[in-house]
């Protein structure tokens, strides 16, 4: 059984990788701790315990911070994931609206603590709350299972950022904490727009699903109703890219996925804020700000028909 703590911004996207992991047989959510960015930290943490309620999700939820660490606060992507962030569905009231005690931070802290080498973190949002517990308890990085983050772009398949020309939305919204993150003591694979805009939910796809599953489809296809009309708006897409259920995809299968090793920079201000910069070379340049961080994994390609398939098979399984 796979121990995981989501960290996230539910956000359509977020949902849907969050049911996944909820109907995956061998991944146990232990906790959502929620972040700020499809929507404000009041909505995304509502929709966490929404979720909860909804689906009947045992997972502890904790609430993040409201701001990233450099102070310079985006708004949030309505435009994506609509005013309450899980694209304007008639959200019910959340009757059991019990949070953790702690801040996200601390939670991961504590958690990963009591469960020392189980607790792998699937992170899909700004990596403020991870970068905020590696920093205070570094020595939790020896505790960590593994960190699997959506973020970030590479160049690979021609992706090399969403938000801006050369910045992925997650890794720009808080630069400064997805370079302590990569850069921390522990494994991190980073599973970014090289592979997640390879994958690619059809509307036929989702019409099928909701046929097909009868405890997700329904759900699932309402609140991507808003999400493919931004797509279709804006990239003339009949359906939508796959970005953080690809996260929890590599971390049930992640023999779909190729990739590679090597050090990775995060660039923190002016206009290529938010790129993420890989050296695959062993070389130890003159000046060389990459050399001495640990190498980390990132993911160069996927098999787009056997993901959607995995999903599909784990959706409708329940």
């Amino acid at each position: 059984m796979k121990k995981i703590i989501f960290d996230t911004d539910p956000g359509i996207d977020d949902a849907m990788a969050l049911l996944f992991a909820h109907a995956c047989k061998d991944i146990e959510v232990v906790g959502i701790t929620t972040t700020f960015g499809n929507a404000s930290i009041e909505n995304t943490t509502h929709n966490a315990l929404y979720l909860k309620q909804q689906f009947d999700i045992s997972a502890e939820v904790a609430k993040g911070v409201n701001i990233p660490l450099d102070q310079v606060k985006t708004e949030p992507a309505t435009l994506v994931h609509g005013e309450n962030g899980l694209g304007n569905i008639e959200i019910p009231k959340v009757i059991n609206t019990q949070i953790s005690p702690l801040i996200a931070h601390d939670y991961l802290i504590e958690t990963i603590k009591q469960q020392p080498g189980e607790i792998t973190l699937v992170a899909v949002g700004r990596l403020t709350n991870l970068a905020m517990a590696i920093k205070k308890a570094p020595e939790i990085g020896q505790l960590v299972k593994e960190v699997i983050i959506m973020g970030g772009a590479f160049g690979h398949n021609g992706h090399t950022g969403n938000l801006t020309p050369f910045a992925e939305a997650n890794v720009y919204g808080d630069p400064l904490a997805a370079d302590i993150v990569i850069n921390a003591d522990w494994p991190v694979t980073i599973v970014g727009l090289d592979v997640t805009q390879q994958t690619f939910m059809s509307n036929a796809y989702l019409e099928k699903m909701r046929t097909s599953s009868a405890k997700y489809g329904q759900f699932i296809y309402d609140i991507t109703r808003f999400y493919a009309k931004f797509y279709s708006d804006d990239l003339g897409l009949d359906g939508f890219y796959v970005h953080d259920s690809s996260a929890m995809m590599y971390l049930v299968a992640p023999e779909i996925f190729t990739t590679k090793q090597g050090h990775i920079r995060v660039i923190t201000e002016g206009p290529a804020k938010g790129h993420t910069l890989f050296k695959s070379s062993d070389r130890v340049f003159p000046i060389d700000e990459w050399a001495t961080r640990p190498k980390q994994t990132i993911a160069i390609n996927v098999e787009p028909l056997a993901f959607n398939q995995r999903y599909f098979d784990t959706m409708c399984d329940n």
